[in-house]
């Protein structure tokens, strides 16, 4: 066992620089920088891009971004493999993605419950695009699980060329009626403004995967009934509040990473607005109140670079409850922010030393991340 104290490096705190609407923006800021935790190192896996418990069971599901599975048991410490997993379009950004599971069918039982994959699909002519996947999952075995009947239930439109920014993070509504899927820009900047494709947006689906009545663009048929918000950038956190809103963290250019508040129908304003520039130096105009975008809650210049974030509800962590954690890619930290209202700002930074892909919350109300990477460590942290 590791303690925090000997790892982590406690930030400065400089004031937050207030923005219009209740926003706020800032750098490298951190409220409190200490870090009230243990790390222990439970497992590494190659390049583990999600982690998530099998809810009411210890055991936490890994995706390999090759298009590898597995799953730890954390109660004994068993490895397992999972079959039955999808070809995927490997290379850059693309590769085996997030995974979900209906807190509904929550049980001690592993065996035979719903599960959805995430995954960079191959398409004609050097194309491809992000996909979801809906499967059973069979875990007969103490050391190995399957997917059966695993089908795609919806399609990033159009596949691209390219192989970045493809999001797909999936998260399920608070009442296990809905998915929402996070479909990235794949680096094509305008279409975010088009509605007529669901690239650069949030996307809401029945959990068949077709469009859920009473989305915004409902009446216009086709991909665009899909859609719950758009003017997206690279979504790479979904999460909802103990209020029931849903929260998004993205990744901005050269500055200008976002957290929003996701409103139905709501422009969150990429590429035509950023608090950040192009990587070539040209400027894009900063939100300002009379744009009729959505403002970001937050913004961060330079760039935490987000791999996953969490609204955290557990006990463990007490003072934390309510709070977003976000997994820091380029910032090799743990970032915390807390909420007022639909406002939001820093409240701590906890150093790491790697590059954080993913975060979970365990059982017991324990952090569970995931470092970027090949031998990409999965760390338990607990209160001390």
């Amino acid at each position: 066992m590791i303690r925090s104290s000997s790892l982590l490096t406690a930030l400065s705190v400089p004031a937050l620089m207030l923005a219009s609407c209740a926003n706020a923006e800032t750098g490298e800021s951190s409220g409190d920088g200490s870090a009230p935790f243990t790390i222990t190192e439970k497992a590494s896996f190659n390049e583990p891009w999600a982690i998530e418990f099998a809810p009411g069971t210890p055991v936490l599901f890994v995706t390999e971004k090759s298009g590898t599975m597995k799953f730890l048991d954390t109660a004994t410490g068993i490895i397992g493999t999972v079959s039955g997993l999808p070809d995927v379009a490997y290379g850059g950004q693309g590769g085996l993605g997030d995974i979900a599971f209906l807190d509904s069918e929550a049980s001690d039982v592993l065996d035979r419950r719903t599960i959805y994959l995430s995954w960079a699909e191959a398409g004609d002519g050097d194309t491809r695009g992000a996909v979801v996947g809906k499967g059973t999952l069979v875990c007969g075995e103490t050391e190995s699980c399957a997917i059966e009947g695993l089908t795609v239930i919806w399609r990033q439109t159009p596949k691209v060329a390219g192989r970045g920014h493809y999001s797909h993070r999936i998260s399920i509504s608070p009442d296990g009626q809905y998915l929402f899927i996070a479909s990235g820009e794949r680096q094509k900047m305008q279409p975010a403004q088009d509605t007529t494709n669901t690239l650069g947006t949030i996307v809401r689906l029945n959990l068949d995967g077709t469009p859920a009545a009473g989305n915004p663009m409902a009446d216009k048929g086709g991909v665009t009934a899909e859609i719950w918000s758009y003017g997206h950038r690279n979504i790479l956190g979904l999460d909802w509040d103990a209020s029931g809103r849903l929260w998004e963290v993205e990744h901005g250019p050269a500055g200008g990473d976002e957290l929003n508040l996701v409103a139905a129908g709501a422009n969150y304003g990429w590429p035509e607005r950023s608090n950040g520039d192009h990587y070539n130096g040209d400027p894009i105009p900063d939100h300002s109140a009379d744009d009729g975008f959505a403002k970001p809650a937050l913004s961060w210049t330079p760039v935490i670079a987000p791999g996953d974030m969490i609204i955290y509800s557990g006990d463990m962590f007490g003072a934390w409850k309510g709070n977003a954690l976000i997994a820091g890619l380029g910032s090799q930290a743990l970032v915390r922010v807390a909420f007022d209202g639909e406002s939001a700002q820093e409240a701590g930074r906890y150093d790491f030393g790697a590059r954080l892909r993913s975060v979970e919350q365990g059982p017991d109300g324990a952090i569970w991340v995931a470092e970027d990477g090949k031998d990409g460590r999965v760390l338990k942290l607990t209160a001390e």
